[in-house]
């Protein structure tokens, strides 16, 4: 595709990667006729990475971060989602980096359009294609309109408040022949702070990626540290210690720890449970099964030395399940935190502060980055199983 060139979609479910030599924000905004958000509830990012018939999927570092649209799902109201991309390191620009987007059958995954966009330079973020509706068809368009302030801008244009009003978007490289976008709206007073667009305003209780520099760190649900501290990888040897109670008194719960290792393209290697208890030539060790959840502490510990690691290993995911078959709602107090194995130092903490009705639990997740450090993500996320064998392969989605 060519600047300002459209195509009709020919699935309903598209998914749309952007590739590039550097590691890339991507995110989608939902838009009413009037070119914005109705709030901020519809901007999808890395760490908000659901919302109505849009979804985002991280490549953890290793695959591009992609956007998924099930048009059949885009609620009434919403007549455009606009895909944008952002490099992950701060400040940087696209001078020298061709980002590519890849439109795709999401069922299928057969390309249906592909789009780089020409002469960026001073940009830091994009705006680079746009799904949207036109006479009751979904179609889907290149942009390439580029923005010098960040993806901090593109949000607030786009209606998104941030943590730290950010100045009017520069638009510096515009698509060749798109229509007129529509004429912008007053903007709005500042909403009630909600998550921060990445990378360029602080990140929020909750939102945001973080470090180690100002010492431990409590995450909450899909919020990320990365494990640098003062611009560096602070260690390699860390244990992931896990801890529950029985809600109920007197009523023992066989809660499970595991941890899934897998590969750059999502592949299975390796998982670590109480029936293996070293995988991977030893870089990764379980503590052995906890059969109650009774007694304080950490009730399973897993011992991973990142620095032993096979080249291959690009994402772990580290899961509880409740063998006996109880509920999590049945489960008190689960939290997973991050330890430096050497000094015993608790770095990251993340205390599982709702259930649901399920067996399984998807608690965090660490990801090798292109530069070689490891961040780690808050999950919480819940599934039906009682073993990490039907754990494999929704946590493989969700990295």
């Amino acid at each position: 595709m060519t600047p300002g060139s459209n195509i009709p979609l020919s699935a309903a479910r598209v998914t749309v990667d952007v590739a590039a030599p550097v590691r890339l924000d991507v995110s989608g905004l939902l838009l009413t006729a009037d070119g914005k958000v109705r709030s901020d509830d519809d901007f999808i990012f890395y760490n908000q990475p659901t919302g109505p018939g849009v979804t985002h999927r991280s490549g953890g570092g290793t695959a591009p971060d992609a956007i998924t649209i099930d048009t059949t799902a885009v609620p009434p109201g919403i007549e455009k989602i606009v895909i944008t991309a952002s490099p992950d390191s701060e400040g940087q620009t696209f001078q020298g980096v061709e980002p590519t987007a890849t439109l795709r059958n999401a069922d299928d995954g057969s390309v249906l359009a592909t789009f780089t966009p020409p002469q960026l330079g001073a940009e830091t973020a994009l705006v680079v294609v746009e799904v949207y509706l036109r006479g009751g068809a979904w179609k889907a368009r290149a942009v390439g309109q580029g923005y010098a302030n960040g993806l901090a801008g593109i949000a607030t244009d786009f209606g998104v408040s941030v943590e730290e009003p950010a100045p009017a978007p520069a638009p510096v490289h515009t698509p060749v022949t798109p229509p007129a976008p529509p004429t912008p709206a007053p903007q709005a007073p500042a909403a009630p702070a909600a998550p921060p667009a990445p990378p360029a305003a602080p990140p929020a209780p909750g939102a945001g990626k973080i470090n180690l520099d100002k010492g431990r760190v409590s995450l909450q649900k899909n919020q990320t540290v990365s494990l640098v501290k003062g611009g560096r990888p602070l260690l390699s040897q860390v244990k992931m210690g896990l801890g529950w109670e029985p809600a109920y008194r007197g009523k023992d719960i066989d809660l499970d720890a595991s941890v899934i290792a897998y590969g750059p393209q999502r592949n299975h290697i390796d998982s670590c449970y109480f029936g293996k208890l070293q995988i991977l030539h030893g870089a990764i060790k379980h503590s052995g099964d906890n059969l109650t959840g009774e007694g304080g502490g950490d009730d399973e510990v897993i011992a991973v030395d990142l620095g032993r690691l096979p080249q291959e290993v690009t994402g772990l995911v580290f899961t509880v399940n409740s063998f006996s078959g109880q509920k999590f709602t049945e489960v008190a107090k689960a939290y997973c935190r991050l330890i430096d194995a050497a000094s015993g130092e608790e770095l990251v903490r993340f205390d599982l502060t709702s259930a649901e009705s399920q067996t399984g639990v998807m608690m965090a997740k660490l990801i090798k980055q292109f530069s070689g450090e490891w961040e780690m993500t808050a999950m919480g996320d819940f599934v039906k199983s009682r073993t990490v064998r039907g754990m494999v392969k929704p946590a493989a989605q969700a990295l």
